[in-house]
């Protein structure tokens, strides 16, 4: 029997995941409701990359209707997860693995981590402790997209850009389970590697979001336009340089400058980010998981950071 795998968060990644691992030949579930539930139903997932457009029929609905996965994919925003977890019980049996797919810092960021905050709840991620209870800390999973997706209209994906897919335990360890997972990824057509130090990963592509997401929507910018301000664009390396500082205590600093990092946004070309994306649209941000989780780490390390906490005073004074 093929694995099961069961998409919670129909959108951009979501779509984009499920996709790869129906044409790897996996059962797929999409956890979905409103027009999404009923576009898949009707005529199903549809992924465009490049000139190749490619529909899948997987199953959707919700958790109780979906049932016990071999894998859950966690592709939702992260401040919507507190609410959410609760509601995916229906979906674990005693051997699921959960693989978060979210941005900024996750709820299992500390659990077992070696350092200062070991076994520390951020409030600014997981505020009453919904999904430390619901999901399975020794079966959960990191990933790290670096890839850029967009929804054209309920279960429709453009992927507008692709880099890869970075999978890992939080331990470390390479079961053969994570190479599993891998391989029917690769096999899907995403670049996808494994990773001994998801911690990083995660803490490095935070590095960037944690700028970028809520500079460009306090400025209303694309990128481009944003980071070519050279008062913003100081600003931006200030905000890294006090989250390099909390890396260093927590041996997890990037092996970058921020010029680079920057670099590496403007190689991308201009971008609307996804928190600008939210705030045009009247979305609630992604601000907790993402900026306030550095100032709370911060905070808990009694290292000062000015600039995060000026910006974030900022960005929440925006949120819809």
């Amino acid at each position: 029997m093929n694995p099961s795998v069961a998409i919670v968060g129909a959108g951009a990644v979501g779509g984009w995941i499920g996709n790869a691992l129906d044409r790897a030949g996996w059962e797929v579930s999409l956890v979905a409701r409103g027009a999404t539930l009923d576009t898949v139903r009707a005529s199903g997932l549809r992924v465009t990359h490049r000139d190749e457009i490619r529909v899948s029929r997987p199953r959707a609905g919700s958790a109780p209707e979906l049932g016990v996965h071999d894998y859950v994919f966690l592709a939702v925003k992260a401040h919507l997860l507190p609410a959410l977890a609760p509601q995916l019980s229906a979906l674990f049996g005693p051997a699921t693995v959960v693989i978060s797919a979210t941005n900024g810092i996750p709820w299992w960021f500390f659990q077992d981590f070696s350092g200062p905050l070991m076994n520390h709840t951020l409030q600014s991620v997981d505020p009453n402790q919904a999904q430390e209870r619901a999901f399975p800390c020794e079966r959960t999973w990191g990933a790290v997209v670096h890839a850029s997706m967009r929804v054209i209209s309920p279960a429709n994906v453009q992927v507008v850009a692709a880099d890869r897919l970075i999978l890992g335990e939080p331990s470390g360890s390479n079961s053969t389970r994570l190479e599993a997972v891998v391989r029917a990824l690769r096999e899907g057509g995403i670049n996808t590697v494994a990773s001994n130090c998801i911690r990083r990963e995660v803490w490095t592509k935070l590095w960037g979001n944690m700028t970028m997401n809520p500079l460009s929507a306090l400025t209303r910018r694309g990128t481009t336009c944003m980071l070519s301000n050279g008062n913003v664009r100081t600003l931006c390396v200030r905000m890294m340089e006090e989250m390099q500082q909390c890396a260093a205590a927590l041996d997890l600093a990037v092996a970058m400058k921020p010029e680079e990092r920057i670099a590496v946004t403007e190689r991308l070309g201009d971008f609307k980010t996804s928190m600008l994306a939210d705030l045009e649209a009247g979305r609630p941000l992604e601000l907790g998981p993402q900026l306030g989780a550095v100032v709370e780490i911060a905070r808990c390390l009694d290292i000062p950071v000015p600039f995060l906490n000026a910006v974030l005073g900022l960005a929440t004074l925006i949120c819809p």
